[in-house]
């Protein structure tokens, strides 16, 4: 059918659900209306900005009705910046939101329609919760400032706080942009391909607080730089100088310059100690973090005599913990620089059943595989897009037994569960955790085993 209105139009349409990208969804005169910013249960004006054959996208100009899960956003940008879908949504809705999110793609994309998936563990106090943080820089109205980006655009909201991000982040973030002005350190113009800062990345791990300053060529005024970030952050242990000059998205470049303090800071997950460099991958929320590792870890019931592989182990956190509940562990990871980072973890922790090998996993398994090690379970903790069935291939023919699958995309989730369960195995649990709290994100600990 022809949509009923046309762009420009204001209509008010009763919004019925909301996407995975936290849209409102309703529909107005039998056509379908996304609405980000609405929630389920209301009756909203809407004016139509995008007219497509089957759908209709609007913004959302007033709430006629409001949900019982409406509450005002804690953070003044929340309806402008990129960070957070979902501020204006009450936190045990939005874990009930996140829920139905695992849920429906394993019924829809997986098929598998009679799986219970258990409430969302979520967090005390959802607030502050990030360990690290990426902020741009811009130009406007004459002076630099840092901040975030709007939804779907590299528009820059300029903000001086974050609610969800650790105050050292926020700390850094201002010493840098003071440091900029005073010294006249002009900003990277993406469109003009001109300008010298582009980001901060930190990060505030337990043992202190790394920051990295991304920058397109020569840093100037780096001791100013220094003092000014050693006065904002107590806790400093780290200021490493990264170059990119790419006409890319991306936020580091190749090269990393230490320019105080250590390399690496270390991190306390779990009881072990890891080193985190600024080129380490360590998951953003540390109190979830350990509730989702120890899930993974005990649904795997180990008892001491097992050997069991880590897939994706970047630099080491499953591993170590594996290696404390079994015979052997094994750590599988096609970041070199990160299988480096795993073994010195190990040295560190005193961990000696730990063996890291750096490769692709559909590569490396069958290997050792081929070389005597019969593995007994496996976690597989894959990048968002999930994992190649090539590497779930070569998981069902390790001989493994039991695999405690983490998840950061239920879509993909239920993809490569599907596939497993091509090779003979069934799930047994689905948990949810959130991670990333006023989100649309969530991860899970899927519990799998070969059937009988």
């Amino acid at each position: 059918m022809s949509a009923p209105f046309k762009k420009n139009d204001d209509i008010s349409p009763e919004i019925t659900g909301m996407t995975a990208e936290c849209a409102g969804v309703g529909r107005h005169e039998g056509f379908a209306v996304f609405v980000p910013g609405a929630l389920p249960g209301e009756r909203v004006n809407a004016h139509i900005i995008k007219v497509a054959s089957n759908y209709a996208v609007g913004k959302l100009t007033g709430v006629i009705e409001a949900s019982k899960d409406r509450v005002d956003p804690a953070c003044p940008a929340a309806s402008k910046c990129g960070g957070c879908a979902l501020q204006h949504m009450s936190y045990p809705a939005q874990l009930d939101f996140k829920r139905g999110l695992v849920r429906d793609a394993l019924i829809r994309i997986g098929g598998f329609n009679d799986i219970e998936v258990k409430p969302v563990i979520g967090m005390d106090d959802p607030m502050r919760y990030r360990n690290k943080a990426s902020f741009p820089f811009a130009e406007q109205d004459g002076r630099i400032v840092w901040g975030l980006y709007a939804p779907r655009s590299h528009r820059l909201i300029s903000v001086k706080n974050c609610m969800i991000e650790n105050e050292n982040a926020v700390n850094a973030a201002e010493a840098v942009c003071d440091w900029a002005n005073e010294f006249g350190v002009p900003a990277f113009d993406e469109t003009a391909h001109r300008g010298i800062l582009r980001h901060v990345v930190t990060r505030c791990c337990t043992g202190g607080t790394a920051v990295c300053v991304v920058t397109t060529g020569k840093l100037p005024k780096k001791d100013e730089l220094i003092s000014r970030l050693k006065a904002a952050v107590p806790d400093l242990r780290s200021v490493v100088h990264n170059i990119n000059n790419e006409d890319t998205n991306v936020i580091c470049g190749r090269e990393y310059r230490l320019i105080y303090g250590d390399e690496a800071v270390v991190h306390t997950l779990c009881g072990l100690e890891f080193f985190v460099s600024a080129e380490s991958f360590l998951q953003v929320n540390t109190a979830q973090t350990e509730k989702l590792y120890r899930l993974a870890v005990d649904g795997l019931k180990l008892d001491g005599h097992e050997t069991a592989a880590d897939v994706f182990c970047g630099i080491g956190t499953i591993t170590l913990m594996l290696a404390q509940r079994a015979k052997k562990a094994a750590g599988v990871e096609y970041v070199e620089k990160a299988v480096m980072d795993a073994r010195k973890n190990a040295e560190h922790n005193g961990i000696a059943n730990a063996e890291f090998y750096a490769g692709a996993a559909e590569a490396v398994l069958p290997r050792l595989v081929e070389d005597g090690m019969k593995l007994d379970a496996v976690v597989l903790d894959p990048p968002r897009k999930g994992a190649d069935e090539a590497v779930l291939k070569a998981i069902a023919e390790s001989g493994a037994e039991k695999i405690a699958y983490v998840s950061c995309d239920p879509a993909t989730l239920a993809r490569d569960c599907r596939i497993l369960s091509g090779y003979g195995f069934e799930i047994v649990s689905v948990q949810p955790v959130d991670m990333f709290p006023f989100t649309g994100h969530v991860e899970s600990v899927v519990l799998i085993t070969r059937a009988e």
